[in-house]
This record gives structure tokens, sequence and C-alpha cells, in this order.
């Protein structure tokens, strides 16, 4: 610009530029080596080298407007607006640019007050030299200020990101668990050693592949899974972890290899996915080794133990024997252990039946609330011996048999003895771990969903039992649950047969508050449970409703204890209830007349007697 302004006379050849605009020679050959020196910097300096020669050309840019400034009236000059545009760069160079800049403005205010500046002129020199500097201070100390945080911040992140991307190298490297990473199109990313020695396949070869060439899963029947049953389709189509046992891995041998998978999401919309697996082909093994053993040796203990229970019921009874009161009493406490051992007995049959998949289910059509109620009812006597406030909701509105309520209606299509059997334990259990204070039962609905709430005033759960409390076997140890006896089997058979209904159980807990348990089932509407039942009632009137009844010959084998049902308990009589079978005594050899005592009392035992040779 300052070229341009010494040339301009000459190319116009007129008195176009005054005097005042009027270019020396001196400033325009600083000009001219300012301009030349930048053209040079700017092509041949390195990048990261730019400060120092950055400064040179500053230097040289503030020489050649200071002496423009001065050579065309100082303080008057038209070029002091260059001057205050020149200074608010200073601040580029921190504070060295600010000194020399307050170096130069103070050298020229000694320079004015010597020659006897007027006060206009000293004003003018003051402002054009310190207004710039202290704007150019506000403006770029602040802009360097967050670069310099900034530059920090980048450097201690990356530090702090390679840091911790080493020890995830070491960490996946070290572990035995397979992990695979792959994008969102699928394509295989990584893949660590555990991963290459469970499937066979080697880093080198994985990586870049689609991870369904690589990781052949199949399904329980050994098909290869597709689109609806595909754990890393699912993630990356949904965003959401998933996890399953039970699906394999063809290994690059051909061989079978039973896999636990989770795959978890990259990022957020989802852009891969991250598949950690374990071989778990000899815990499956294990698994059913020990399952065939429970149920064997389950399936041989529950005939003794049914006979144990038979003779001790007839040893209580006063028509077949007659004890002593304290007698009595021992053998009524060995009657409830006996039916406690096979309670153990059938729990541990259900739980082999339901690893196996050997469990039933049979749904039909139910009104979830009178369903309850009848367990409740049934229940209700427990309750009120240990001293609880039994509530049922739905119901609870009903003060006598005259008062009218409303109770809500919604119906499940389930398998009402998987139902009443999860009702009835997650109740039992809220009394039983309960000392004082309340249980309450509740039922609600969403529109495809029912929800039945078991809530207590007990002991409560402490926060890290409750992601186990549902697994085989688990009990919460602590000094409030030692005194209370348990399997840690009704939970686990109660998440597994709510499983096998289409639900799931849950709870929410506050050690020494109390816990409630939910059991979620599938809702069906009014019209779709009133067609359910037309249908069940027609199938039942073209069935065969009374089938002969063969009775059982002496010496004929008895029936399958797991086929048949449970021994039946009077819990209003205390008695041993056998319907169509009898318990053959011991010592009798003559086939006595049944006996019907008037009236029993709580604990006797009603129970015919059959002669010798009859099969029970």
């Amino acid at each position: 610009m300052v070229l341009g302004i010494y040339f301009l006379p000459s190319v116009l050849q007129t008195d176009f530029v005054s005097g005042a605009f009027l270019v020396s020679l001196p400033s325009a050959i600083l000009a001219g080596c300012t301009a030349f020196a930048a053209m040079v910097a700017y092509i041949f300096t390195p990048k990261k080298q730019t400060l120092i020669p950055s400064l040179i050309l500053y230097l040289l840019l503030v020489a050649t407007t200071a002496n423009l400034v001065m050579s065309t009236g100082e303080t008057a000059s038209p070029f002091i607006a260059l001057w205050i545009a020149v200074a608010l760069f200073a601040g580029v160079f921190s504070y060295t640019g600010l000194g020399i800049m307050l170096v130069v403005g103070g050298s020229y205010m000694a320079y004015a007050i010597f020659n006897n500046a007027t006060t206009d002129s000293l004003l003018i020199a003051a402002l054009a030299a310190f207004a710039p500097l202290v704007a150019s201070f506000i403006i770029w100390h602040s802009k360097t200020t967050r670069d310099d945080q900034r530059d920090r911040a980048y450097q201690e992140l990356a530090s702090e990101l390679s840091h911790e991307v080493n020890k995830a190298d070491v960490v996946i490297n070290a572990i035995d668990d397979g992990v695979v990473a792959v994008d969102k199109k699928g394509v295989i990313q990584l893949i660590n050693p555990a991963a290459q020695r469970i499937i066979g396949w080697s880093s080198g070869d994985a990586v870049g592949l689609s991870y369904k060439s690589v990781v052949k899963l199949n399904d329980r029947q050994d098909k290869p899974v597709n689109v609806s049953n595909d754990p890393i389709e699912k993630v990356l189509a949904d965003g959401k972890e998933f996890s399953t046992d039970e699906l394999s891995a063809s290994t690059e041998s051909g061989k079978k290899v039973l896999l636990s998978i989770v795959v978890s999401p990259i990022g957020r919309p989802s852009t891969g996915a991250i598949l950690v697996f374990r071989d778990i082909t000899k815990a499956k093994a294990a698994e059913r080794e020990q399952a065939e053993f429970i149920s064997t040796a389950s399936h041989e203990m529950r005939t003794p133990v049914a006979s144990i229970e038979g003779y001790l019921g007839l040893a209580m009874n006063p028509s077949t024997a007659t004890i002593d009161q304290r007698a009595q009493s021992y053998i009524q406490k060995a009657h409830e252990s006996a039916q406690h051992l096979g309670r153990l007995f059938q729990d541990l049959l259900d739980v082999s039946k339901t690893e196996d998949g050997r469990i039933g289910n049979n749904p039909s059509v139910v009104n979830v609330v009178e369903f309850v109620a009848g367990i409740v009812e049934g229940l209700e006597l427990k309750a009120k011996e240990k001293g609880l406030r039994f509530i049922y909701k739905p119901t609870s509105g009903a003060r006598s048999v005259t008062d009218r309520f409303v109770a809500p209606v919604y119906y499940a299509n389930v398998d009402n003895d998987h139902l009443r059997e999860v009702v009835s334990n997650l109740i039992e259990n809220a009394i039983k771990y309960t000392p004082t204070g309340d249980v309450t039962v509740d039922i609600s609905a969403e529109e495809d969903e029912v929800t039945i709430s078991i809530a207590d005033s007990g002991i409560g759960i402490p926060a890290e039992d409750i992601p186990h409390l549902f697994q085989k076997f688990y009990r919460v140890d602590n000094s409030d649950t030692r005194e209370i006896g348990g399997t840690g089997l009704g939970l686990y058979l109660c998440r597994r047969l709510a499983e096998v209904m289409g639900g799931s159980v849950r709870v929410t807990s506050e050690y020494k508050k109390g816990s409630t348990f939910y059991l979620d089932i599938p809702r069906i509407e009014a019209g779709e449970a009133n067609r359910l039942m037309e249908e069940a009632t027609i199938r039942a009137e073209q069935a065969t409703v009374h089938p002969a009844i063969t009775p059982i010959q002496p010496g004929q084998a008895l029936p399958d204890p797991d086929v048949a049902t449970s021994t039946p308990i009077d819990t209003a009589q205390g008695a041993l209830l056998k319907p169509q079978s009898a318990v053959q005594p011991p010592t009798s050899t003559t086939p006595p007349a049944p006996i019907q005592p008037p009236t029993p009392p709580r604990a006797a035992v009603q129970v015919p007697v059959r002669g010798p040779g009859e099969t029970k």
C-alpha cells in the first residue's frame, strides 16, 4: 500500500495526490524491504519455526510505519491510522511485542515534549501510541491464554488417552475372554489372542473381514443365526447391549464351541460393536452332569420320604396308633421335617426340569385379580399367625361381606400352575422375612403387561446381594437370615417359571426397611380372553372328559414320582391326605375295615388302611 502511494503521482502524472500523502524515498525503501522479506518468509519458513521470523517482520513493519508518520506531519500525518492498526498486533507477540511498542510510544512522547509540542499534539500522540496497546492486550492476551490452556489440556488429554490405550491393549490381550470389535458394517477391526484361540483364526486373517465369516454363530438347533437372532445384528440395529448363553460357534477346524456372549454398542448412535465371548463347553457339560445327578437322586429319594411321611401320619392318627402327648409332639416335628425334605426334593426336580427343557407350559386364560385373591386367602392365616397386617389392595375396599367394591379385571394367558407357584413363593417369602409390620399384595397393569407386586416391611436385602438374588442356590448371608431356613432355589425357580410364562421377576429393596418383588406377565384384552376361553370350552366338550380309571393291582409298579403330584396337606386339619392311595402299615397282616373317627384332632391323619399285598 505504501509503495502504491509512492508511485501513484508518477503513474498519474498529475497533482491528484496532495503533499500530505507524498511518501518519502526512505519510507518507500523500508516498505519494499518489508514486503519482500514477508514474501520470502511466507514461502520458506517452516510452520514450527514462525515465531522469530514473524517478530522480525513485525519490527520492520513498525519501523516502516513510524518513518512514514514522522515524515508526513507526525501527529498531523494522514498515516496515523496505519500506525494504530500496526500497534493493535503487538499483543500477538505477548509481552515482548507490547514492550517494544511501549518503548517506541514513550520515546516519541519524550521527543514531542522536548520540542515543546502543543497539548493537542501530545494528546493525539498519547492516544495513538497507548490506546491500541490496551486494546491489543485485551484481545491477544486472553486469546493467547485460552490457546495455551487449550494446548495444555490437549496435551494432557492426548497423554492420558495414550496411557489408557496402552493399558487397554495390555488388558485385552491378557484376558481369557475373546474380544472382537466390528464397525457399523460388521467388519472386524480388532481381535484379541483369546478370540483367535477359541475360534481358530489369526489376527492377520480376521481383521478386515465380515464377522459372519469369522465368528460363525449357530442357535440351539445348530442352525446358523439369522437377522432375528444374530446378537451383533441386533446391537448394530438398536444400539442396546445384548447377552446370551444359548449360542454356539463353529471354529475354523469345524469344531462346535458353546459360548457365553455379551455384545455392547460403541458410540451413540452406534458406530460399531464389541463382542465378548467365553468358551463354556466344559461348564455346560458339568452342569448337565450335575442336573442329571440331582434329578436321579431326588427321584430315588422321594419314594422313601413319602413313605416316612405316611408312617408318621399313621403314628399321629389316634385311630391307628395310641401315643402320649409328648411323643405326638416329637412325631409332629419329624413329620414337618419330612415334609420340608419332600419339598426340597421337589424343588430340586423342578430346577432340573427347567434347565433341561422338561418343564411344561400349558397356558389358559385367567383373571389375575381373582386368581391372586384365592392365593392370598390361602396364605392369610400364616400371616395372621405371625401378627402381620396382610393387605390385598384390589379388594381392600371391602370391610365386610356386605360392602360393595369394584375390583379391576386383568386377563392373562399363562400356565396357572406356574403363576400360582411363583406368586405363592413370593408371598410366603415376604411373610417369612417380615418379623413385624405389613405385607401388601397389589396388581396393576399397562397396555400389554400385568404387574403383581408383593411389598413387605421386613429385613430388606443389602444392595450388593440384589444382582445375585435370582441365581441358583444363592442366599443372603447375614445375621438376619441365618436363623431363617431356605435352600436358595425358590427365587431361582420363580425367575425360570416367569420366563417360561413370557414374563420376568424383579426386586427393589432397602436394607432394614423392606423389599418389593414384582412379577410381570403378558396381558391380553378382554375380547381376546373371551375368544380363548370359548375355544378352550369347545375343545373340552370334544375331548373325553371321563377317562376310565384303572386301579393299581398288587405288585404293579408305582407311578413315576416326577409325573405324580406332590402330596397335598390339609392345612386346616394338619393331616396328610391321600385320596386315591393308602400307606401300608408295617405290622398289619389282615385288612382291617377303614376307620372313620368322628372328630379327628388337629394333628390327626385320615388315612384308610389296606392289607398286605396292596400297593400304595
